[in-house]
């Protein structure tokens, strides 16, 4: 997995980010990686969530209905070198297993001066 152009210190915060996400490290280290203020999609209601504590609730909501995995698959540079794009894959564990998405998605983040996810855009599958 490359990362073609990212900055050395966000490639290490989204990788650290999707490694603690199904884990119970996910809350603490909500505060290293998102800004105070930070713009998050709700993917189950349509709808933009602000702020660290709407987020943690939202993550709160999507663990309480499963467990939700994510695997990065790849990182790069948008077209504008501003932001940077994720290729995620989506799961599920349940009690069989863990399963798999056949599908990929982009998680798009944007940072603020302090090099925190200020934004975060999840665009439709690619494969």
């Amino acid at each position: 997995m490359t990362a073609a152009g990212v900055p050395a210190v966000r490639e290490a915060l989204l990788r650290r980010m999707y490694e603690v996400f199904s884990t119970d490290e996910r809350n603490a280290f909500l505060e290293r990686c998102l800004a105070p203020d930070v713009d998050w999609p709700n993917v189950l209601d349509g709808v933009r969530l602000h702020g660290r504590e709407a987020v943690r609730a939202y993550w709160a909501r999507q663990f309480a209905a499963g467990h939700p995995l994510v695997r990065l698959e790849g990182l790069r540079l948008d077209g504008d070198g501003e932001a940077v794009v994720a290729t995620v894959r989506l799961g599920m564990r349940d009690a069989s297993g863990d399963r798999w998405a056949e599908e990929t998605v982009e998680h798009v983040y944007r940072f603020d001066g302090e090099g925190l996810v200020a934004r975060m855009d999840v665009s439709a599958g690619l494969q």
